[in-house]
Parts: C-alpha cells; structure tokens; sequence
C-alpha cells in the first residue's frame, strides 16, 4: 500500500482532478443505477393484469433532500402523473425515455472520468520517468561499477511501462469500483436489509482467498523483475561485444546465457499469469454462489409471505446484486494484476531513493576561479574495503604539466578521478588555490576542467553539436576548434561536412578521428586545468601524431595533468610522478628520473625503448 500510495503522489496536484473526477464518478455511478432500478417500473407496467398501474406516489413533489427516498418518491410522483395523464402506454413511454437519458449520462460521465486518469496516468509516468533519470544523472560514478546497465535500462522502460499498466491503470478500479459497491449495497439495504445481511456472508472468506492469491503474486512478480533486468544485461552485453562474441567463436556459450534467462523470465511470467487468471473466476464463482443462495433465500421468503418485496422489486434486486459482481470482480482482478505493477514501481523508487554519495554539501560556495596551485595533501582513497591511494601529497601549479606514470593498477585514473570529485577521498583533502572541492559546488569544480579519457565518448548525433556539446557556441568557434584540434579537414571531407551523424559512440569515425573531436570539445570548453588520462594509447602511429599535436596546442598555457603509459609523449612535462601500489615512489622531470639508476621510471623507459610493451 505504501509503494502504491507513493506512486500516486506522482499525481500531484491531486486538486487538479480528484474533485472533478470523483463528481464525474459519483454521478455516472447514479445514472448507472437508475437504468436497473426502472426495471421496476417497466416490469409493473408490462406485466400489470389489472389494466391500470397501482404507484405509491406523494401528492405533491417532496422537498430536496440527500437521500434515497427523494429520488424514488420524486420519481412515483412523475411516474403517476404520467399514467393518470397518458395511461399505460404513455407510462411505458416516459420510462423508456428516462432510460435512455440515464444510459446516455451514465456513459458521458464515464467517458469524462477516464479523460481525466488518461490524463493523470499521464501526468504520473511523466514525472516518475522524470525523476528516475535526474536521480542516475546525479548519481556517482560508483553506483554504475556495481550496477548492471541492462538491470537500469529495465528499470527505465519496462519496470515503467509495468506501474503505468497494473498500478496507474488501476486507479478506476481503486476509486471507481468501491464507490459502485457501496452505492449499490446502499440501495439494496434499502430495498431489503434481510436479503442484503445474507449476501454478505461469504464475502470475507472470498477476501481472504484473494487476498492470499495477491501476496502469491508479489514473490512471484519480484523474481520476474529481477530475471528481465538480468535478460537485459545480457542482451546488452552482446551488442556491446559483439565482436568479441564473434572472433572467439562463442555464439554458442553467449546464446545459452542468455536462454537461461529467458527460459526462466517465460516461467515465471507463465505462473503470474496463471495465478493472477485465478482471481477473476473465483471471485465470479463466488458471486454466483451468493446469487443462487439468494434467489433460493429470497424465493422463500416471498412463497412463505415473509417478504415486504413484490415480485418486480424482488427481479430488480436480484438484477443489481448482480450488477455488484462486476465491479467486485474488477477490483478482485485489480489486486491481482497490481502487484507486479507494485513490485516495479519498488525497483523504480528504490533507485529514486539512492542517495548520491557525491553531491554539495549545505551552503557549499562556488569555486573562484583558478589562479595559483591544485594540492594532493595526505590523500587516501579506497573502492570499499579495497585501498588504492595511500597519503598522496602533490602540488600543481598554475601552467604546470604534471604527468603520472606507472604500471596498470597503480591509481593514476584513480588519482585523476578524484579532481573532478567523480569520488571523493576518504582521507585528506584536494584543495584548488587553498578551497577543499569538497566545500564547492560539483558544478563550479568541474565547470574549470576538460577531461579527454582513453575512449572518445561520442554521442550518436551530428559532427557540429558533438564539438559544441554543452555551450553556446558559434559555428566559427566550432570551426576554429576543430581546426586547432586538427580535425577540420577530414569533417569537411565527411558526405554532410558538419552535419554528419556519427553514429552510436561515433562508430562511423576511426579511432584517431573521434579522439579528436573529444578534443576539440575540450578546446571550445576553453577550460583552465585540463585531464588527458590515456589520450593517445589507442592510436596508430599516424593518428596518435595528429592527436598529439592537437593536445599540444590544447595544453599551451593550462594547468593539466596527463596520465600516460608511452613515456614519450610526456618527456616534455614540468614534473613526472611515478605512483606505484597506490603511492608516488618517484617524482621529477624526464631528464632526473632517467639517470636515476635502478629506478622505476628508468626501467618503464628502458623496456619502451627496447620495444616491450608496458
């Protein structure tokens, strides 16, 4: 109930359209009753032996009031003014057309009703969709290590489509149908209490069977979820591995993964379906029970004289007991088909619920802009119980480049994470011109930084709008960025120049061609400190001297820290720092660390020149 009330809270305002709706509701739900209650009217005239209609009709029209015995007493008034005026044929007339008019409002005002859900289902998966998205942009870079992407993408579209259909979708049943009951309960006690205290005997055992058949549902719906998330990974992992998959011959192995889990998602979603399939014909199964034992019941009653209901009232209440299966088996199935609607809308909100671990502290200050030193001082920081950086202490002052070498594993993208706090450290500090990052704002500390990494990441648009990515840009600026990036001459050889869509990822472009676009988007960002984290180490030897031309340019007169595994690409850096295991074992210039003899850097350098791969 909590999950179900939280996602109508996606509804707000809920004065927008709960007063209108329930008006429309309430008023449909009359009309509806009075096309069955005129069967009483109809039948005494049709079968009425004596040639002249009896109605226990006042002398004069009643005084309005909330109550049923107005709306009877209003009507045998009309009724016997029809009848003393027109007779029995003009009586049939007036009934038939009061018929119709009920039958026509009670379908106007249903139709009125279900505008406004469509609206309001509308309105709920609009903002639930809205916050689960700002919530994963705003989560750290962590959550997505430990998070499969294809469990995400499940959570996004089906695990949404799935509130929208068994919870949202419900919300007529949940408002509509137990105001219908009670409506139509109100009217029978009013036709007969003795009847109506005994069609209520089975009702709470019926409640309790389906009530059970529910939480039956919920376990089953749970471990559904999960399966489709798990299905989708896969499935996302074969597109993204595609070659993989292919040059190691292992279609086989990655189809039977993926069998696994749609054999047991086809399982599980079979035993939902035959579990929620059962509410419907029990809760009809015990709606005719209760009808039979009613006639039975009612039957008597009027043969042994103990009735004060003729036999016209006697069919009209058994024609709109009947009419209360219908929306009793609608709700029934309701509750059925909303837990797995319930059990989605908990993989939803559970993201929803993820506190970032990286956001800005209460009154955070926005960074001034950079203007002398990036301090490392007594820095720490672990992947949960896995150490990686131990007490870094680094100084980088303004114009300076600072390149970090090392063996794979030894921190130095770990180093490079922490400065556009990706994550924070978990002891020490990281202060730009004397203020810890972790008392400003992400978006100030990151607003003076450009980041080029390893893989270009590119977006599945055109050439102009990846460059000009996040700014304001003018086509000149983005020209004379990509001319500075060395990447104009082969955009304008592209079939659209500019306009070019590259695809997912930039697929459509070489490896050298992306990276230098990634580049010319850091140009145009104009920022001052600068992070290349492997920049060129995916390159041919063409390519990489293309790219390594641009970032010289993109480098001249900023503040950046590179992070290389070539050590020729930073000879020429103000300070080499070598970190190994999580700490800096050396630091210098090229020229130092090479004539120190014995040395980790000098050994890297070494087996490069002689041809050995790092």
């Amino acid at each position: 109930m909590k999950i179900y009330l939280r996602i109508l809270h996606y509804a707000r305002p809920f004065a927008d359209f709960l007063p209108l709706y329930l008006l429309y509701t309430v008023l449909g739900i009359f009309f509806s009753i009075g096309n069955f209650t005129l069967i009483i009217p109809l039948l005494n005239v049709l079968f009425d032996k004596t040639g002249k209609v009896q109605v226990q009709a006042p002398a004069q029209v009643p005084k309005f009031a909330l109550s049923l015995d107005y709306i009877t007493h209003t009507f045998n008034y009309y009724f016997a003014q029809v009848i003393a005026s027109h007779g029995k044929l003009g009586a049939l007339t007036f009934v038939c057309l009061v018929l119709v008019a009920s039958v026509f409002f009670s379908n106007v005002f249903r139709y009125l009703s279900l505008r406004l859900v469509a609206r309001v289902r509308a309105r709920v998966i609009r903002n639930l969709r809205r916050d689960l998205y700002h919530r994963i942009i705003g989560l750290q870079l962590g959550y997505f290590a430990s998070e499969r992407k294809g469990d995400l993408m499940s959570r996004f579209t089906n695990d949404v489509q799935e509130v929208e259909i068994s919870v949202v979708n419900t919300l007529t049943a949940v408002i509509r149908e137990p105001l219908t009951i009670v409506a139509f309960f109100a009217v029978l006690f009013y036709m007969s209490v003795k009847l109506t205290l005994f069609t209520l005997i089975l009702l709470p055992v019926s409640g309790g069977i389906i009530a059970t058949l529910a939480k039956r549902l919920r376990r089953q719906a749970k471990l559904s979820q999960g399966t489709l998330g798990t299905m989708l990974s896969v499935i996302d992992e074969t597109l993204g591995g595609i070659r993989v998959i292919k040059a190691f011959n292992a279609q086989a192995y990655i189809k039977g993964k993926f069998e696994a889990q749609n054999d047991l998602y086809a399982r599980t979603s079979r035993r939902i379906d035959n579990t929620r399939d059962l509410a419907s014909p029990f809760s009809e199964f015990a709606g005719v029970l209760v009808v039979a034992g009613l006639i039975y019941f009612g039957g008597s009653l009027i043969l042994g004289g103990g009735s004060d209901l003729e036999g016209a009232s006697f069919i009209t209440y058994i024609v709109l007991f009947s009419q209360v299966l219908t929306p009793a088996k609608a709700l029934s199935s309701s509750f059925g088909n909303i837990q797995r609607g319930l059990v989605a809308g908990e993989r939803v909100l559970s993201v929803i619920d993820t506190a970032p671990l990286i956001r800005d502290v209460p009154d955070a200050q926005i960074l001034p802009p950079f203007a002398h030193e990036i301090a490392f001082q007594h820095l720490s920081f672990g992947y949960g119980d896995t150490p990686v950086l131990h007490d870094i202490n680094l100084t980088i002052r303004k114009g300076q480049t600072v390149a970090l070498v090392g063996s794979s594993g030894g921190g130095k993208s770990t180093l490079a994470d922490l400065l556009p706090r990706f994550y924070d450290p978990t002891a020490g500090q990281i202060t730009i011109d004397g203020h810890d990052l972790r008392t400003c704002t992400l978006h100030s500390v990151r607003d003076q930084m450009g980041i080029v990494t390893q893989e270009s990441i590119l977006f599945n648009d055109s050439i102009f709008n990846n460059i000009r990515f996040n700014t304001a840009a003018t086509e000149a600026e983005v020209i004379e960025a990509a001319k500075i990036a060395n990447a104009h001459d082969f955009i304008v050889a592209q079939p659209d120049g500019y306009a070019t869509v590259i695809g997912d990822r930039g697929g459509r472009l070489s490896g050298g061609q992306r990276q230098r676009l990634s580049i010319a988007r850091a140009i145009l960002r104009n920022p001052p400190i600068l992070i290349l984290d492997e920049a060129t180490s995916a390159l041919d030897t063409e390519s990489e001297k293309l790219v390594q031309e641009a970032l010289q340019r993109l480098m001249a007169a900023r503040t950046s820290l590179v992070i290389a595994h070539r050590l020729s690409t930073v000879q020429h850096a103000d300070e080499i720092v070598v970190l190994q295991h999580g700490r800096i074992v050396e630091r210098g210039t090229h020229d130092e660390l090479s004539r120190r003899e014995g040395g980790v850097y000098q050994r890297l350098s070494s087996m490069q020149t002689g041809g050995m791969l790092v």
